[in-house]
């Protein structure tokens, strides 16, 4: 499913014109990466956390150069940690 799918399905369940269900599914869009980008997490009970994992530097091998080795410096990358209501309904 596409960004617009989404926002045509919501638009459709909920009534809302195609434009206020996508300034909807952008401002949440929107707020979970403020807070992310902030150090947060967000707890959407059911369906799942949205957090910020901490990846250490490490030694990798460069992918246009086999056997030549590179940095790549730690940083932070986004993680979805699904719920069990979630986990529960696709199985």
């Amino acid at each position: 499913m596409t960004k617009e799918e989404l926002i045509e399905q919501v638009a459709a369940k909920t009534n809302l014109a195609k434009k206020d269900a996508d300034a909807a599914i952008n401002t949440a869009i929107d707020t979970i990466t403020k807070t992310l980008q902030e150090g947060g997490k967000v707890v959407l009970t059911g369906f799942g956390i949205f957090s910020v994992n901490q990846r250490a530097a490490r030694v990798g091998v460069n992918p246009q150069k086999p056997g030549v080795k590179i940095q790549i410096p730690a940083m932070k990358v986004p993680k979805f940690k699904a719920g069990k209501t979630l986990k529960e309904a696709v199985r």
